[in-house]
């Protein structure tokens, strides 16, 4: 009889018996009685009460009996932890017993037991199981010290556990390395700093021997290290890939799939002239396509983790394009990513299978599938050029089957086709326009429209074709309402007299009549650009368009290069990274592939040995305008929880160095504890998830916005904090040695002079401004921005109601109070007028980087003009970096940060050049000589933070200085270098 009769038990009052079968003498009887008590436990019945009973049964030789009261035990002991006590003795008795699969069970239940008062005593029994004769015990105990780590990360620390831990990794036995290797992986991944797996080329050789006789899962556990070792070099990496590669035809797809993430890391090594490179492509493709002969979902799996691949190295599979042709009983799922993998290897080759394919598929009864079969022959043709004509001609025969959705699909397609391909296949236009009345989606409509509006010159009807859809214009999707408003000012601006009550009917229904601020938006700003002027409007909208790239959906490279580090996981059939759907306290470390062969870089600090610079260093903190994930502004809308450290972040392009922006100093560079001081952050900007870009045309101020004392308005300057303190003084960096001897410098270098400003130049000429010209400069002084203006009146009336107004620029530069033009301006009359400036305005990146755009009205009118503010007008007073701070910081910029400038025809001593300097806040942090030659290390800290570090090089009796510029915004150091030749040669 089998042991199901124990569940079908329903007597009352049965624990009492219970109690009393386990206190028999009989051992069956015992065992019985406990499988009785398992049986129960397993159906939700309550039986701790019978805890000390259970217990007692533990003194036993039979192996059986004691498994079931090991796993009554790991189930109760939570609730009962006094009880669980009692069974230490024989737990301890038991790690002792000559059975290796006693030992083994009795110290994988004390790891399974959570409960803190046990842990104390599991320590010296899994010390002597984790150096046991016999490999099972050893094994077992290997992932006992990950399940205790857990429990207590302190306690296995201080008892040296994982020491003994790495000890295994030694190990003869295969199996005993797998799982030490799996606990290791396990602690490190809680623990992403503690560098556990310390892998060498030792270590590596050890485990490679261990992956060929260990089981199935311990290879796993192997490869997956493995990948996250970096080799030295292309023939380590390429002894590694010749070791691994038998593992591509085991059974198992875990296994095989394990191995292709290690080859595909290590393949970033090789260089592809390599013959081997060329062997390892073919070899992989084989047992991909057999992974597809699998079930359904096994393939899915398989797919999506060959989607990532492809996109990576399509070269792999472009033999393969059969496997991926949709078989009949395919599950949807299955097809559509069979269909995505084939465009993505869709070339010239292979473009006419393909093609038949798709036209086959585009028959098919499910309507999602047909509907991306269709897609996908417009993919086709905008990615394979020879193709296009055979794709439109495929996409009319679609067409003229008068198949609803088939239809709406192939015009949105067509569509991307005419933005990929202008002025070759209008002529379908024709047979576009009869299947008017059928399309009932958003994105079939928006497309339609869009094709009506851009050739409306070559279609006689457009503007009753546009008119039709202007009848239910309320009812129209979003989508659908901004392609028509844009449509019907298109087909205005190409046949103005004909369109004039049109594009008056559809900007009114746009502004007046709708609740969307999208559209509304839109509609002024095509109602202004109309009314003020139609030729600016006719270049704005009907611009030249840029061609729409090949592959629209591929994923980010830096993304796809994490995704292919996590092949066989859950985020490679996501395709998301691990930190997106991963929750909870472990870190999720953020994987990247090895630079290719013959990638590496110099990393020199100045006049050092080499000094590695970190791997993992913040990109530039400016971005560029286009950048919409890295703008300024996304690093000044919100005040921090607190005043600690910030934590680190992960390396992807949104994070970029935001303290040094904002001005908490070097403090996170250095690695120290201690918290930095507090950073004082702008509280009232608005967050807008608009980001500003930089328009070529001057800023759009109207009259009434320059009214008044604009220069002081709370928008401008009310509630912003004080200027952020400097880099605390109190660091103790961790300077390695050459470079200690650099600053033995004693006090400053010398009494500081004038600081420089440049002089004044005609900003707005008369003749421009109806009579009013500006000239004008910068300077700073006592820590305050000053714009210097010279207003000349050289017209014949008098000027008055002077205010002004700047555009966002690239470090917020704004009026700090109002313009004071106390008196009118009478007829020839010239007046000197200072306006402090702050730098807490609205951040927009402008090119060049200094340059500033300005408003002034008054009287008369509104004038604009532009000009360059030198960047030392933004060195703070306390700019001076300690000096060991200053070390620290140049090795941790990277190198590729550096720029290299020479000043000509200048001709200072060092000593005169470094007062010069520290007048215009350059500080010299140090000075040494060598062969004759002085070098200054300086620093120079922005309003906004960032810190600017350079090496001036004055050679006695040389005319020409070399200034080195170090700044993790490279894009400063150009301005930088401008500041330092025009400080030292005036």
């Amino acid at each position: 009889m089998t042991d199901s009769k124990y569940f079908t038990t329903t007597k009352k009052g049965e624990i009492f018996e219970l109690k009393a079968e386990l206190n028999s003498d009989k051992k069956e009887k015992k065992k019985e009685a406990v499988k009785k008590v398992i049986a129960s436990m397993t159906v939700g019945k309550d039986v701790s009460a019978l805890f000390p009973d259970v217990v007692n049964c533990m003194q036993t030789d039979n192996l059986e009996l004691k498994k079931l009261v090991y796993l009554y035990l790991m189930n109760y002991a939570k609730s009962q932890p006094d009880m669980a006590i009692m069974a230490v003795n024989t737990f301890v008795k038991d790690c002792e017993d000559p059975n290796p699969l006693i030992r083994a069970l009795a110290v994988r239940t004390m790891g399974c037991i959570r409960v803190d008062k046990i842990t104390e005593y599991l320590c010296e029994p899994l010390r002597k199981c984790l150096k046991d004769e016999d490999p099972y015990v050893r094994k077992t105990a290997a992932v006992c010290v990950a399940k205790l780590h857990d429990i207590n990360a302190q306690l296995v620390e201080d008892q040296g556990f994982l020491d003994t831990l790495k000890d295994l990794i030694s190990d003869s036995n295969p199996m005993v390395v797998a799982n030490a290797v799996a606990a290791l992986s396990e602690i490190a991944e809680s623990h992403p700093n503690s560098n556990l797996l310390d892998l060498n080329p030792q270590t590596i050789n050890k485990l490679l021997t261990a992956l060929n006789e260990c089981t199935e899962w311990g290879q796993i556990f192997i490869l997956d290290c493995l990948a996250n070792y970096t080799p030295r070099d292309d023939r380590e990496s390429q002894s590694i890939c010749e070791r691994v590669t038998p593992r591509l035809s085991h059974a198992n797809s875990a296994v095989v799939l394990s191995a292709v993430k290690v080859l595909m890391k290590f393949m970033e090594m090789l260089p592809k002239d390599l013959d081997y490179y060329g062997t390892l492509l073919k070899k992989l493709a084989p047992p991909l396509v057999t992974l597809l002969s699998a079930e359904p979902e096994l393939q899915y799996v398989a797919l999506r983790n060959i989607n990532l691949i492809v996109q990576r190295r399509p070269e792999i599979m472009k033999h393969e394009m059969k496997v991926f042709f949709v078989k009949y009983n395919d599950p949807i799922y299955v097809k559509l990513e069979k269909l995505d993998i084939m465009i993505r290897l869709a070339s010239q080759a292979n473009i006419a299978q393909v093609l038949a394919e798709l036209k086959e598929y585009a028959t098919e009864v499910d309507v999602d599938f047909v509907r991306k079969a269709v897609r996908a022959i417009g993919r086709c043709a905008i990615k394979v050029e020879q193709s296009a004509e055979r794709c439109v001609s495929t996409l009319l025969d679609l067409i003229q089957t008068k198949v609803n959705y088939v239809v709406q699909e192939a015009i949105v397609v067509i569509k991307d086709i005419f933005r990929k391909y202008p002025n070759k296949y209008e002529s379908v236009i024709a047979t576009l326009c009869e299947n008017l009345d059928s399309l009932d989606e958003p994105e079939a409509r928006a497309a339609m429209i869009w094709i009506v509006g851009e050739y409306a010159e070559r279609i006689d009807n457009a503007d009753e074709l546009l008119e039709s859809f202007l009848e239910g214009f309320h009812d129209e999707s979003t989508q659908v309402q901004l392609q028509l408003l844009t449509a019907i000012v298109k087909l205005f601006l190409k046949k103005p007299t004909e369109t004039q009550e049109l594009v008056q009917q559809v900007l009114s229904l746009a502004t007046q009549d709708s609740d969307n601020p999208d559209l509304r938006d839109r509609g002024y700003i095509y109602w202004r650009l109309l009314s003020t002027d139609p030729v600016a409007a006719k270049e704005v909208v009907l611009a030249e368009k840029p061609l729409i790239s090949e592959e629209t959906d591929l994923i980010e490279p830096t993304l796809l290069e994490e995704l292919i580090c996590h092949i066989g996981t859950l985020a490679s059939v996501y395709h998301k990274p691990p930190s997106a759907f991963v929750e909870g306290s472990r870190g999720v470390q953020h994987k990247r592939l090895p630079g290719s062969a013959g990638s590496g870089e110099s990393v020199d600090s100045p006049d050092t040995g080499s000094a590695a610079a970190g791997s993992d260093a913040p990109p530039a903190v400016i971005p560029s305008q286009g950048d919409l994930l890295g703008d300024l502004l996304n690093l000044d809308l919100t005040p921090p929880a607190s005043t600690g450290p910030p934590p680190s972040a992960p390396s992807s392009g949104m994070q970029m160095g935001a303290m040094d922006l904002l001005g908490g100093g070097l403090d996170s560079l250095m690695g120290d504890d201690s918290e930095p001081p507090p950073v004082p952050l702008r509280s009232d900007t608005p967050q807008s998830p608009q980001i500003p870009h930089q328009s070529p045309s001057p800023p759009d101020y109207s009259p009434s916005e320059l009214g008044g004392d604009l220069g002081g308005s709370p928008a401008m300057g009310a509630g912003f904090g004080a200027a952020p303190a400097a880099a605390p003084a109190s660091f103790n960096a961790p300077v390695s040695g050459g470079l200690d001897d650099l600053f033995d410098l004693g006090g400053g270098v010398g009494m500081p002079m004038g600081a420089y400003s440049p002089p004044k130049t005609v900003w707005l000429a008369a003749m421009k401004a109806k009579g009013l010209e500006i000239s004008g400069t910068f300077a700073r002084r006592a820590g305050v921005i000053q714009m210097e203006l010279t207003f000349t009146n050289k017209a014949m009336t008098v000027m008055s109601d002077f205010a002004v107004q700047f555009n966002k620029n690239s470090f917020g530069l704004a009026p700090a109070a109002p313009l004071q033009v106390l008196t009118p301006l009478s007829p020839n009359q010239t007046i000197e007028v200072s306006l402090p400036l702050s730098t807490v305005g609205p951040v927009m990146k402008m090119d060049p980087l200094n340059n500033l755009q300005v408003a002034v009205k008054n009287n008369i009118d509104v004038f604009y003009f532009s000009s360059q503010y030198p960047i030392s007008m933004l060195f703070a007073e306390d700019g001076k970096m300690e000096r060991q701070i200053f070390l620290a910081t140049w090795k941790d910029i990277p190198n590729d940060n550096e720029s290299q400038f020479q000043i000509k025809d200048c001709h200072l001593s060092s000593d005169a050049a470094s007062n010069k300097l520290q007048a215009s806040n350059i500080f010299t942090i140090a000075k040494r000589t060598v062969d004759g030659q002085d070098m200054l290390y300086q620093s120079m800290k922005l309003t906004n933070g960032i810190w600017v570090l350079a090496e001036l090089r004055v050679q006695a009796g040389n005319p020409s200085y070399t200034v080195s510029v170090k700044c993790r915004a490279a894009e400063v150091s150009q301005c930088v270098f401008q500041s330092y030749e025009a400080v030292l040669k005036n």
